[in-house]
């Protein structure tokens, strides 16, 4: 259902834009300009190849817009800021989450809830700054998101396909230059549109296999001769970016989920988020690192119920079937599961029945790998207008990510000489939720 009453600021606008480009125009675009100084290293790379060998893995379902913490994770039925709907038991004892989520209460057990986040921000874009980087906003300093941190400390170093995809319902193919900050173009996201392959990776009509072939060869004489004399992290960004568009070139099949079966396209729902959630499932079997599925229009400042109604209604049966496929195929001990907005909405519900911006005192849901399964850290007061237990920010949840997937949240990177931590040294781990 698509929200008409968003705030229509600029993020959300660009949010739902379509995205143009190619996938190597895009790769190669990014080797250019802030990478000069070289690409990052970890201070200790021993452990860095250990845990690329180990297989880790994030998901990460994305309710862009601000899904509403009331009408989710920590309802507050029969209250002035409740709202109409119920809350109702789920597989954890003593665990109630709303109505809206009938299916994923059925799989609690394997999920926690974080009741207790202020970020201190209510602006879209620096309230996803700090959701996905666990930093604030600083204009002097950029900070790599999750998936880019993920990518480079669990990815192989030769992995054939992207360890940063994206999954979007507009446009795609795409790389996105900043979320990977310093970190370089290897470890930027790559978006599909859609659920759609990357653009341009169907060898042109008319040439052979073996033309293909002789033509990588050339490109790569040439490179390594101009290497000798000039190399670059520009020229090694698109090197790069040549070399995984080949890899990607050669698997194509990857992205599609026509060749998943049938029962399973059905059990996932014909409509974008459930195709969207099966080709997830299928990137992260095949390998990829990082997985981002967005969910979005949960911007709800006027008829907030209705829309949650839809919008939780489509989402919750095919989250919960992939949750239950991760469990079943036993990748739920390695896989890192978050569902996240970039804030929540405000108890205070408006004339307009919407609730607004809120990142204050709100909930996220997060299981798989490290994490203990079943717990419920921090809690509001009775409206939900307040933490009074268990406080948290963007730092600490990131560090728990990190200590989650097995790497030691406190390692840093190395830039040019300057060791810069992967998470905000100010903040620490939420201990209790780590298994």
């Amino acid at each position: 259902m698509r929200c008409k009453y968003a705030c229509q600021s600029s993020e959300h606008l660009w949010a739902r834009r379509s995205f143009l480009g190619t996938l190597t125009g895009g790769m190669g675009a990014l080797g250019m300009g802030a990478f000069g100084a070289g690409f990052a290293g970890l201070i200790r790379p021993a452990a860095a190849e250990q845990l690329a060998s180990e297989g880790k893995r994030v998901l990460l379902i994305d309710l862009a817009g601000g899904v509403s913490q009331l009408e989710s994770w920590d309802p507050k039925p029969r209250t002035e800021t409740g709202g109409p709907f119920r809350a109702i038991p789920t597989s954890v004892p003593g665990v109630h989450i709303s109505e809206l989520l009938p299916h994923t209460a059925k799989l609690m057990h394997h999920l926690s809830i974080i009741r207790g986040i202020n970020i201190g921000e209510n602006d879209h874009g620096r309230a996803r700054t700090v959701m996905e980087t666990g930093r604030k906003p600083d204009p002097a300093n950029v900070y790599p998101h999750l998936g880019s941190v993920a990518a480079k400390l669990l990815a192989p170093i030769d992995a054939a396909l992207p360890g940063h995809i994206l999954i979007s319902p507009g446009g795609g193919g795409q790389v996105n230059a900043k979320d990977s900050a310093f970190l370089g173009p290897q470890y930027a996201s790559v978006t599909l549109g859609g659920g759609k392959p990357p653009q341009n990776i169907d060898v042109p009509e008319g040439l052979s296999g073996e033309d293909v072939v002789r033509r990588s060869q050339l490109r790569q004489r040439a490179n390594e001769r101009f290497a000798r004399r000039r190399r670059t992290a520009e020229t090694d960004a698109y090197s790069y970016s040549y070399e995984q568009a080949a890899e990607l070139m050669k698997r194509r099949d990857v992205f599609d989920v026509s060749f998943e079966p049938e029962a399973d396209q059905q059990r996932y729902g014909d409509h974008d988020f459930g195709r969207h959630c099966l080709l997830a499932r299928r990137l992260l079997e095949k390998g990829v690192t990082f997985v981002r599925v967005t969910h979005t229009n949960y911007d709800t400042h006027n008829e907030n119920f209705n829309f949650h109604i839809e919008q939780l209604g489509e989402m919750d049966r095919p989250f919960a079937t992939l949750l239950g496929d991760l469990a079943d195929r036993g990748m739920l001990e390695s896989t890192l599961v978050v569902v996240m907005s970039e804030f929540g909405r405000t108890p205070k519900i408006n004339h307009r029945y919407g609730r607004d911006h809120w990142g204050t005192a709100w909930s996220i849901a997060l299981g798989g790998a490290g994490i203990v399964p079943g717990a419920v850290y921090g809690a509001t007061n009775d409206k939900g207008t307040e933490v009074v237990d268990g406080e948290v920010g963007g730092g600490h949840l990131f560090h728990t990510y990190l200590q989650a997937l097995g790497i030691d949240s406190s390692v840093t990177f190395d830039i040019a000489g300057r060791e810069i931590p992967a998470a905000d040294p100010a903040a620490h781990p939420i201990s209790e939720l780590l298994a």
